[in-house]
């Protein structure tokens, strides 16, 4: 009997051990194949996140062990991306976005048609390959990914930062948000939405709307290195009053004489003054312009860096939008003051 339970407590012991081992081979992430990830993404949309290694690369296997086993980063990417690992010298045929890739040859440690395809002639691991659900947009980080280098490119792919910025842009903005905090800004003075009619009749102004959730990083990065910054900082201060809005806020809102309160939205709990805000047209991260009326001129989805939201600023803090139309307005503005 004592033997029999000496054995049981050895296979434990054992299964232990094989499960510590696959959690260190594999970290926390939901691997996936390449066709199970395009698969699921024709159901419910998300970005591929593609990790790029071989079997004889030692920081591939590291960053399993420490990126890709954190819990927290480990748990977004399960929840936000569809997690591939792609080993780049896979004797298997392919199937990537509708186009056929075979091996280049049956020759040990020959990296894949793939591979080629996703890494040019930059051929180093491990790499990580970012893609938007719809093909349409890639971003390639090579070598190891500590946690602090890969939060803003998680980040970037979720949130949409691509679609306006270029990644080291944003990058710079992201750990000034988060990490370096002792960088020169400008101080913008903040308001409560609640004081906004009171502002307008002493001093009436123009009014930027920056929507924030518990969620969205992006928003921080916008409220804390964006308005912020000298390029635009002061322009902010003589011309808008600054609203840091909470779209998920428990208060009851009066607001141009109409309540406004908390309510599913799309499934989501949201203030409806968010939406009313927005156009019904928010998302995360998010930006209002409203004239001294606190009418809606416009709304700036996804991320605004200090260079992109500059000429718009000026577009509706010299009432130029009352004569001229955008197109031509930045056609004027391109020429008058060229990028360097």
């Amino acid at each position: 009997m004592l033997k029999i339970k000496l054995i049981l407590c050895y296979l434990l012991i054992l299964n232990s051990l094989v499960g510590f081992a696959q959690n260190a081979d594999n970290g926390l992430v939901n691997w996936l194949t390449l066709k199970e990830a395009q698969e699921k993404n024709k159901t419910q949309p998300k970005p591929f996140l593609i990790d790029i290694y071989t079997d004889w690369c030692g920081w591939c296997k590291h960053m399993m062990k420490t990126t890709y086993s954190n819990p927290n980063l480990a748990g977004y990417i399960n929840q936000n991306f569809y997690a591939v690992k792609f080993n780049a010298e896979t004797k298997d045929t392919i199937e990537f976005n509708g186009k056929i890739y075979k091996p280049l040859s049956k020759e040990p440690k020959t990296p894949h048609e793939l591979a080629v395809k996703f890494l040019g002639n930059s051929l180093s691991y491990p790499s990580t390959m970012f893609i938007t659900n719809n093909y349409e947009y890639n971003l390639l980080s090579q070598g190891y990914l500590e946690d602090k280098k890969i939060e803003p490119l998680l980040v970037f792919m979720v949130e949409n930062a691509w679609r306006t910025s270029i990644f080291e842009e944003f990058n710079s903005n992201f750990n000034k948000t988060f990490y370096d905090t002792g960088y020169k800004k400008v101080n913008i003075t903040t308001y409560d939405i609640k004081d906004l009619e009171k502002l307008h009749k002493k001093k009436p102004k123009k009014v930027l709307v920056n929507f924030v959730s518990s969620f969205c990083n992006t928003c921080k990065v916008i409220q804390k290195t964006t308005f912020v910054d000298s390029l635009i900082g002061n322009y902010i201060n003589k011309n808008y009053y600054v609203i840091n809005f909470n779209a998920e806020s428990n208060d009851t809102l009066i607001f141009n004489k109409q309540k406004y309160f908390k309510q599913l939205v799309n499934g989501y709990p949201l203030n409806t003054l968010a939406m009313a805000l927005s156009n019904n047209r928010l998302s995360f991260p998010s930006i209002s312009v409203l004239d001294e009326k606190n009418t809606v001129l416009e709304v700036l989805n996804f991320y605004q860096s200090p260079q992109q939201i500059k000429p718009i600023l000026e577009y509706y803090g010299s009432n130029a939008y009352k004569t001229i139309k955008w197109p031509d307005f930045i056609k004027e503005y391109s020429i008058a003051k060229p990028k360097k």
